[in-house]
């Protein structure tokens, strides 16, 4: 009787954990995908390196941003690349 009683509290203690650490992780991995189906050419978009551009072309695993007003500044970069989008009419400054 002792051992199952061991038992269930390593499986509440696994399971505690799981949704701690786990769960939220598995959140945020939904809503960066999420985030990237939606991505359209135009949107702004911000670069895990900091960087602010602009979708000029999508393709399927990469996306080529303008940076700046230089219309010659166009780096291919992976979709994975982008921390924030930002739709075109919408702003996030008050």
């Amino acid at each position: 009787m002792q051992g199952i009683g061991i038992i269930l509290i390593y499986v509440v203690i696994l399971g505690a954990m799981w949704f701690l650490l786990m769960r939220p992780q598995k959140k945020e991995q939904k809503r960066i995908q999420a985030m990237l189906s939606t991505m359209e050419v135009g949107d702004t978009v911000l670069t895990t390196s900091g960087f602010y551009g602009v979708i000029i072309d999508i393709s399927e695993e990469d996306v080529i941003v303008e940076f700046g007003n230089n219309k010659n500044c166009r780096i291919p970069m992976q979709k994975a690349a982008i921390a924030q989008l930002e739709k075109p009419g919408t702003s996030t400054e008050a």
